[in-house]
C-alpha cells in the first residue's frame, strides 16, 4: 500500500450541496479510517475559522493508502461529492511519506494486511 493525496475543489456557492451529500461522504472516510487507511481527512474553510457559517468551503484534502493511484483515483471519482458534481476539480497523486516516521510496529501491522 501507498499513501495518496487527493485534492478537491469545490464550486462557488455548494454548501447546500455539500451538505446535502456529507453523510455518504462522511462514511466513506469512516471506512478508510476502520482499515487503517486514513491518515487525513478535511475541508478547507472559506474563512479563517473551523466553522465558517455561510462562507462554506472551498474544498477538501484526503490522505490515504491505496494499493494503486488507479485504486486511489478511481475511490475519488466514485465520492458523493463527484459525483453530485461538488468537486468539479480533483486530482489524486501519489505522496511518498517521510516525516513523521512510522514506529516499527505500525510497519509491520501494515504489512501483515
Amino acid at each position: 500500500m501507498m499513501w495518496y493525496v487527493i485534492n478537491g475543489t469545490d464550486t462557488e456557492d455548494s454548501l447546500e450541496r455539500r451538505l446535502s451529500v456529507r453523510a455518504a461522504h462522511v462514511a466513506r472516510l469512516q471506512q478508510l479510517q476502520d482499515e487503517g487507511r486514513l491518515l487525513l481527512a478535511g475541508p478547507y474553510p472559506a474563512v479563517d475559522s473551523n466553522d465558517p457559517g455561510p462562507a462554506g468551503f472551498t474544498g477538501s484534502l484526503i490522505v490515504a493508502e491505496f494499493d494503486s493511484l488507479d485504486d486511489a483515483q478511481a475511490w475519488a471519482d466514485a465520492d458523493p461529492y463527484v459525483a453530485a458534481r461538488y468537486y468539479p476539480k480533483h486530482g489524486t497523486y501519489h505522496a511518498d511519506r517521510k516525516l513523521p516516521a512510522q514506529s516499527l510496529g505500525a510497519t509491520e501491522n501494515r504489512s501483515a494486511r
